[in-house]
């Protein structure tokens, strides 16, 4: 019998060698492609997945890890990129080259999903391991802000 995984809802059986990055399972298997590669080291977060509602760096994890998990890659965050965070985002033009962004997201989003009301410094402290090149670390921490703010509203 082989092991499953859930991503984004629907599972997936683990049909290749387990020690296989999760990120090159998500990306070369089953073409989910939000998913980044930036540095294979687990440094940068670009490719940043939830497993079990964590905030996980999926070029580090070995899929065999995974068996009976719960994945959810920025594809999956929300069904019409309707999450208050891919709103803010837009709002306060957050990307600009937009590699980082998805492990961005679903780095604020593992935050916000244990802190619907974080300080500047929570926010800068659970995003100090994520990288953006193109330095948009006051917007990044602005549109944090506003998605708390907007989930606070419709709790």
């Amino acid at each position: 019998m082989s092991e499953l995984i859930t991503i984004n809802g629907q599972a997936h059986e683990i049909d290749v060698d387990g020690d296989m990055p999760l990120l090159w399972f998500l990306r070369d298997k089953l073409e989910f492609t939000g998913t980044k590669f930036g540095c294979g080291s687990g440094l940068c977060g670009a490719c940043t997945v939830h497993v079990d509602g964590q905030a996980t760096r999926s070029c580090i994890t070995p899929v065999a890890t995974l068996a009976g998990k719960k994945i959810t890659t920025i594809e999956g965050l929300s069904e019409n990129g309707d999450h208050p965070l891919q709103k803010a985002w837009l709002n306060n033009k957050v990307p600009q080259c937009g590699y980082c962004q998805a492990g961005q997201i679903m780095n604020a989003a593992s935050l916000l999903a244990v802190n619907v009301a974080p300080s500047e410094e929570e926010i800068d402290t659970a995003m100090q391991g994520n990288i953006c090149r193109c330095g948009t670390y006051q917007r990044i921490k602005k549109a944090i802000g506003e998605a708390a703010q907007e989930m606070q509203e419709d709790a």
